[in-house]
């Protein structure tokens, strides 16, 4: 199993239609190119979960990630991402954002 934090203004949306119907048959008929539509075996084994809202979101990252702290994320982080200081690590399976000159991490 993987978890994942998804950042992006519409992540919520643009996730769940990345998804699909969370009714495997219905994902079938309706998205057969979604996730659920091409890889779900049963309503119950769909292959993928996603948080519903915002807010839902925000309870689950705190469940499956205790150690983000998401207010320093949106402070901190979130801007820095956005002006492209961010890099990817093979090997964590993570966009980074370097610690800024002059500053140490905890």
């Amino acid at each position: 199993m993987r978890a994942y934090i998804l950042a992006h203004e519409d992540a919520v949306v643009r996730w769940r239609s990345l998804m699909g119907p969370t009714r495997v048959s219905r994902a079938r008929n309706t998205a057969p190119d979604s996730i659920r539509g091409a890889y779900g075996l049963t309503d119950t084994r769909n292959t993928t979960h996603g948080s519903d809202s915002a807010a839902s979101a925000s309870e689950e990252i705190a469940f499956f990630f205790p150690e983000f702290d998401e207010r320093r994320w949106y402070q901190e982080d979130e801007p820095r991402l956005r002006c492209g200081q961010a890099r990817y690590s093979v090997e964590e399976r993570v966009h980074q954002v370097p610690e800024e000159e002059g500053t140490e991490s905890a």
